[in-house]
């Protein structure tokens, strides 16, 4: 792992336990979470703020339920450029962070340069707001859209398993 001081570096079972508590729960207390951990609420305390400051914990979001806001349409879209030059990639990644239904955006290897995770209300609403306004991109040659028909696995918790120590 690699962390900005060296002594920050290690993480012993509490910390990993911690993690993954708080990632199931971030509004859960420092008496709850040290609860579930093993550890005192002053423990916990100490410990967020030492994994906040070296970065490991980024920052605490709520998760909306895209369903029950009204965006029942969800697609995954490969998004190729005419060109492969550092203005294209520049430009298209500027311009893609002024599209809010783009909820993701991944640079990639392979048939397609960037994968997009998009939201919108209806099927109308992808093609004309969302899919149209990609396609004036600069620099964009081609748009492959997936449309989402059921979601199998969607989470946040990243996996801590190969962080645990024998």
């Amino acid at each position: 792992m690699i962390s900005p001081n060296k002594e920050d570096s290690l993480l012993d079972r509490y910390d990993i336990s911690l993690l993954a508590a708080l990632q199931r729960n971030a509004h859960a207390t420092n008496q709850q979470v040290g609860d579930a951990v093993h550890l005192s609420a002053s423990q916990v305390s100490r410990r967020i703020q030492r994994l906040e400051s070296v970065g490991l914990i980024a920052r605490y979001v709520a998760l909306l339920d895209p369903a029950r806001l009204g965006l029942g349409v969800r697609a995954i879209s490969y998004v190729t450029l005419a060109r492969h030059g550092d203005e294209e990639g520049t430009s298209f990644e500027r311009d893609i962070l002024g599209i809010p239904e783009v909820v993701e955006c991944f640079a990639v290897t392979g048939e397609s340069d960037y994968i997009l995770k998009i939201f919108a209300a209806d099927l109308s609403e992808l093609s004309d707001s969302v899919l149209k306004r990609l396609t004036r991109l600069k620099g964009v040659s081609s748009i492959r859209s997936n449309i989402v028909l059921q979601c199998v696995k969607s989470t946040t918790e990243l996996p801590l398993s190969h962080l645990k120590k024998d």
